[in-house]
């Protein structure tokens, strides 16, 4: 788990950006214990900004007692979460020059990842209940 992307992430998730740091280590423990899925998620979006210092860069800011996001930390954000430009369209060859169709081979099918995908689904699902839960309690 990338701490400095989790730390944005919880963060964000306040509605103005800034919270204690009890609730900042309680929604970290929780992410932290979610599963594979968070930690690689974290490390993926660090990755596409590898100099990442959310301190030196303020990102965020401290202030009574807890941190908070501050607009400049939202848009690393947003960069880190944007899903990357399209592929540049391909060019096909020309129907024409194909001369003989290939040769027709046996492929055995291919299983269905629908539980994987079902089950991270659950996992995220579980994670923001348990944050919801214990925000409520708070």
């Amino acid at each position: 788990m990338n701490f400095q992307v989790t730390v944005l992430k919880v963060l964000v998730s306040y509605p103005d950006g800034f919270a204690v740091l009890e609730d900042i280590k309680r929604d970290m423990a929780i992410l932290a214990t979610s599963g594979r899925d968070w930690a690689e998620r974290t490390k993926r979006l660090a990755a596409r900004v590898p100099d990442l210092d959310i301190f030196s860069q303020r990102l965020i800011e401290r202030r009574n007692g807890g941190w908070r996001i501050t607009d400049k930390g939202r848009e690393v954000l947003a960069v880190m979460e944007a899903r990357p430009a399209p592929a540049q369209p391909m060019e096909l060859p020309d129907a024409r020059a194909v001369e003989e169709p290939a040769p027709a081979t046996t492929l055995s099918p291919m299983p269905s990842i629908t539980p994987v995908r079902r089950l991270r689904k659950q996992t995220r699902r579980q994670a923001l209940r348990q944050l919801q839960r214990a925000r409520a309690r708070s």
